[in-house]
């Protein structure tokens, strides 16, 4: 349905946490205080309202004490004096010498504030010995028996560090091995989690040995298994890593296998809110700003939009020399401007007068390429559907699978009219359930529509409460999560031909549909905690009146569950 102007996505992530009991003093020192505009990473810690805090995922712009249920930030207690700090876990366990009664230990030395006192040294998982050296011989041994070792390490104030990695050492035979065994073959990887990937290959051979196998993780040994299988855990979410295996006897250890590359699963997005405004590439005679100067309340902003080219499906991006840059640099030093306060930055396809075609698997790959290449060289951050002259359901979900293969976590967003989202049927629905597994949001626009069937089969006209929730319940209910259905509005009366609400009323269909609350006639069948958030048209035009639009929103999302 054609528009008078364009609208803009909202993005607003709210979400935060705090957890288990914390310890009863923690040492604050050289911490830095909590900062909203900090992206914190899985164990970062910040000290806020006296209390050290620990991230227990990637989180931004929210306050550790904002959703205790949540279990995003662990509090590690209020700051003291006292010392609650465990050392460094001991690092590169090994066994540099066996006989038939007795196994050699040595480790790396742990590290400690206040010192390290000792070291337990743990034989299948029962403390043998506590020694202040970085080394040990346990005796008394059966011969050609496996045992399992770690060690911990102890400082002065009484804290214990973890275990470190065990290794697994076999005491020799009465018949001596002279055999070096040949090298592991066939490594792979059957499953992966986002902390962990298992790992399984052909046994080696060495006649009259017994074997054991290091496994070997981008080049350093994590463990060693007496068996042709073992799984590497303590993993980073979404990260590639180089495995390798040898095989070792009493007489000595093989070459290293051929490597893997392993990729651990990434983590599922947090639920939580996004207000999307899309900034618009032009000058139509709202408010110009540049991206440096966006409120901080829209977390994502979508560039409004990429340009076709002569190369079918491949897109291109020009910046309009009417807003004010001195040149493409000082743009993009905008977008890493907008990184460093935890902000995300899209590129939007298409438009009221986008053209831009990707109808076979030829214009697949120049979409993906183009795409990428634009992310590679700008910053962006992913991508957004925006084409209002349709889609191939096949062949832009092969596009952008790809594009979320080149870029782990890139934020992947759709744009439908709401004629586009009636029903599974439609080519945008469609789209939407193909790529549900790499898709983050659907903000389909609730304006420029007149009216349209809700999800009860009534008829219900835009610019109502009504409206949205109807039409909202109609994507939840076929197939998409809650967190990936957001409500896209226009932020000014001039910003759309029609269906402008005061965002009061996107405020009351947001508790509607969550809480079944501040709902009009129409009541949804259920109720869909984790909702997306909302998106505007535009970031400019609701600069035209004092971005009334995102500061009403944001000042209401934080309480929506």
């Amino acid at each position: 349905m054609m528009k008078t102007s364009r609208w803009l996505v909202l993005a607003a992530m709210v979400a935060s946490a705090a957890a288990p009991a914390p310890a009863s003093a923690a040492v604050c020192t050289g911490v830095a205080a909590y900062s909203a505009t900090t992206i914190y990473n899985p164990n970062d810690r910040a000290v806020f309202n006296g209390h050290l805090w620990q991230a227990v995922i990637q989180i931004w712009n929210t306050p550790p004490d904002y959703c205790p249920a949540c279990n995003y930030w662990q509090d590690l207690g209020a700051c003291g004096s006292a010392d609650t700090t465990p050392p460094t876990v001991p690092g590169n366990l090994t066994s540099p010498s066996q006989t038939q009664t007795t196994i050699s230990l040595s480790w790396s030395a742990s590290t400690d504030a206040g010192g390290v006192m000792n070291y337990d040294i743990l034989r299948n998982g029962t403390v043998v010995a506590t020694v202040a050296a970085t080394s040990f011989t346990d005796g008394n041994l059966p011969s050609n028996t496996a045992f399992g070792y770690a060690v911990r390490a102890r400082d002065s104030a009484g804290n214990v560090s973890a275990a470190s990695a065990s290794i697994t050492v076999m005491t020799l035979g009465t018949t001596p091995c002279t055999a070096v065994p040949t090298v592991p073959a066939g490594l792979s990887s059957p499953s992966q989690t986002t902390s962990s990937v298992s790992l399984q290959w052909s046994a080696s051979t060495a006649p009259s040995c017994t074997i054991s196998y290091r496994v070997f993780v981008n080049g350093t040994q994590n463990q060693t298994s007496t068996t042709t299988s073992a799984t590497v855990a303590g993993l980073a979410a979404n990260t590639s890593f180089s495995v390798q295996v040898s095989a070792v006897t009493a007489a000595g250890a093989s070459a290293l296998s051929a490597p893997i590359t392993v990729r651990t699963a990434a983590n599922p997005p947090p639920s939580a809110h996004f207000i999307t405004g899309y900034w618009q590439n032009f000058n139509n005679g709202a408010l110009v700003v540049k991206l440096r100067d966006v409120p901080g309340a829209y977390n994502v902003i979508a560039v409004a939009f990429a340009d076709a080219t002569a190369t079918p499906g491949a897109v291109a991006f020009n910046l309009d020399p009417s807003l004010g840059y001195s040149g493409v640099q000082e743009f993009k030093n905008d977008i890493a401007t907008l990184h460093g306060q935890g902000r995300k930055v899209i590129l939007s396809i298409g438009g009221q007068n986008g053209t831009i075609s990707v109808a076979s698997s030829d214009a697949a790959t120049s979409f993906r390429n183009s795409v990428v290449d634009l992310m590679n060289s700008f910053g962006f951050d992913g991508v957004d559907i925006d084409l209002e002259n349709g889609v191939n359901a096949t062949f832009m979900a092969q596009a952008l699978h790809s594009i979320a293969a080149a870029h782990p976590g890139a934020i992947i967003t759709l744009a439908p009219q709401t004629i586009d989202m009636q029903s599974t049927g439609m080519a945008y629905f469609q789209l939407a359930l193909n790529i549900k597994d790499v898709l983050t949001v659907v903000n389909m626009q609730y304006y420029n529509s007149g009216t349209m069937l809700g999800c009860d089969g009534q008829v219900y006209a835009e610019g109502t409460i009504n409206f949205l929730t109807a039409l909202a319940c109609i994507q939840l209910q076929n197939g998409l999560r809650p967190d990936q259905v957001g409500l896209g509005l226009p932020a000014s009366t001039a910003a759309a031909g029609g269906g402008f609400v005061d965002p009061s009323v996107v405020n009351a269909a947001l508790d509607c549909l969550t809480t079944g609350t501040n709902c009009g006639s129409f009541h949804p069948p259920q109720r869909w905690p984790g909702l997306r958030g909302a998106m505007t048209w535009s970031i400019n035009h609701d600069g035209t009146t004092g971005f009334h639009w995102v500061n009403t929103i944001a000042s209401h999302l934080g309480a929506v569950p």
